[in-house]
């Protein structure tokens, strides 16, 4: 029973130093060798300094901005989860009706005819992270309009800015494509110097 305990034991100390220890070590060290942008979170640096990542939408404020899809986290990282609402409840359906009531009055001056029927999903729905970045192209080309009156920039110039900052799917038919609001907000205030 002496043997068997002593062989648990050093098993146990083995496995974690191997498995706790050196293979974190070794999968940290190769990503930061293959791919040290994703393997730090994907930042995006201006003047040297870190506004934001690619991964993360930021919260925006005001009528020049882009504006991501709606979060119950308030866009805090560190806080990330979905709301859990089902088709059937009816604070699904008061959350939906005002999230459509806030982006028709945003939106509306900019597009006379947009109704509550032609607004994008992704604007009204949370992501499952409630910090993701990308919106849908619809969306996007929808929100082009008061982006381009109020910071007096070309419509095209706005839609070129959109579809350089649009992601293919992924392997080409998975998915859908998206475009990053913050890269877009990041590229339009670059426009802005």
């Amino acid at each position: 029973m002496k043997k068997t305990l002593i062989s648990s034991v050093v098993a146990v100390v083995v496995f974690t130093l191997l498995l706790g220890l050196a293979y974190p070590l070794v999968m940290t060290g190769i990503g930061q060798v293959a791919f040290p942008g994703n393997a730090n979170g994907s930042q995006i640096e201006r003047d040297g300094k870190v506004v934001g990542s690619k991964l993360l939408a930021q919260k925006t404020t005001g009528p020049r901005w882009f504006h991501p899809r709606p979060s119950q986290t308030g866009y805090d990282p560190a806080a990330t989860f979905f709301s859990n609402r089902g088709p059937n409840q009816r604070s699904a359906k008061a959350f939906y009706d005002a999230q459509a009531a806030r982006y028709l009055r945003r939106e509306r001056p900019y597009n006379r005819d947009l109704t509550v029927a032609d607004i994008p999903i992704d604007a009204v729905t949370t992501s499952g992270s409630g910090v993701d970045p990308l919106i849908s192209r619809d969306n996007a080309e929808i929100q082009a309009r008061r982006v381009a009156a109020v910071r007096n920039i070309p419509l095209d110039r706005v839609k070129q800015l959109i579809d350089d900052h649009t992601s293919g799917r992924f392997l080409g038919f998975v998915g859908e494509s998206g475009v990053n609001v913050t890269e877009l907000n990041l590229a339009l205030d670059t426009e802005a110097r």
